[in-house]
This record gives C-alpha cells, structure tokens and sequence, in this order.
C-alpha cells in the first residue's frame, strides 16, 4: 500500500473569485478537470501548503499568462482542508513503482490495440495522463481495489533557483483529489490582502 493516512493538509485551489465564495456559501461544487494533459490524471488540483504560488496562478491566468478552460476573470485563491486517505504519493519509492508497472501495461494494451503510445510535448503531458488514469482503471477492473483518493506529487517548475542549481524558483507540490469526499472544508486564507487582496 503506497501511502494511507488519515492526515489532513492545508491546499489551495487557484479561481474566479465568483467560484470560490459560491463554494465557501455551499452553492456551488469545484468540477474535477477532466483534460487528457492533466499530469496526475482527471481530478481537483490544489497547491499542498503554498497559497503564494496559487495565487500568482490565478493573477497569471487572469492575464491571460496562464492556460486553463475556464479563464479568470477576478484571481482568488480558496483555501481547502484536505485528507490524503488512499494515496498514490509519488515521492514514496512504493508508489514509483507503482507507476512503472502501469507505464509498462498501458504500452502492452496499446500496442495490442495496435495504436501509438500517448506522449507528452511541453506543457501537454497526455502520457502521463494515460498512465495515472491507466492505474485508476485497472486497481477497478483486474485487482478489485477502489481508485486512489488523491495523488500527490512535487513538479519542478521555473527557472532555476541560482546557477547550476537543481532547485527551482516555482518547485512546488500537487495534490489531485480523486474522490471530493476528502475535502473536508474550505476557508480564505490570511493575510486576506496578501492572498486576496480583491475580496
């Protein structure tokens, strides 16, 4: 078993400021992403403990700097409490291997099928995509397990944090949440004005 506790984490989820306050009044629900490029396969993707960077999301994508389905128009960042439960954590040498052997199935089933493996080109990693979901799918259909709840996984971005450096300046750690049962509540993060600042 990769990773289950029942441990909770503060998230943040980059939106439209109409999005996150429906969702705090209980009027509306986030809808998980379903694009075939989403890395850690379809699901709700919070930043783990880093409100900065959701927010300078939001603000990117408001500005057009960043791509998503539905544009931003008033960047806000919504806080969320979130239980990892069944995990497939991905800095966890278990859950890697793991994913090897679901890289190696989706090639099998694929050539099978006689079509071409999906492949990731930039910010479209519909490889990976194919290889979570491929998990998902197969925990369900040949092993008898329930999908993972969430998935979580570090991601590497920016530039890098000084010459030579392995660090980089926007590095953070991703958490997509298959099953909504584990969000447990969401809240505005302080200091509203650092985070929200058009509340």
């Amino acid at each position: 078993m990769p990773y289950s506790k029942p441990f909770q984490l503060e998230c943040f989820y980059s939106c439209d400021k109409e999005l996150a306050l429906n969702v705090i009044n209980g009027k509306e629900e986030l809808d998980p992403s379903q694009n075939e490029w989403d890395w850690l396969g379809h699901g709700i993707y919070f930043w783990e403990q880093n409100p900065r960077r959701a927010w300078e999301y939001a603000l990117e994508n408001s500005k057009g700097k960043q791509f998503n389905k539905k544009k931003i128009k008033t960047p806000f960042v919504l806080g969320a409490i979130v239980e990892l439960g069944e995990c497939l954590n991905l800095v966890d040498q278990e859950a890697i291997e793991i994913l090897v052997e679901a890289y190696h199935g989706l090639e099998k089933t694929i050539k099978e099928a006689g079509e071409k493996m999906p492949k990731n080109k930039g910010d479209n990693r519909k490889l990976d995509c194919s290889v979570i979901q491929f998990i998902h799918q197969t925990r369900a259909t040949i092993s008898g397990l329930k999908p993972f709840d969430t998935i979580r996984s570090p991601f590497s971005e920016g530039e890098p944090a000084y010459p030579e450096s392995n660090f980089t300046k926007r590095q953070h750690i991703q958490i997509c949440v298959q099953n909504n049962d584990m969000i447990k509540g969401y809240f505005l993060p302080r200091p509203l004005k650092e985070y929200n600042p058009n509340l």
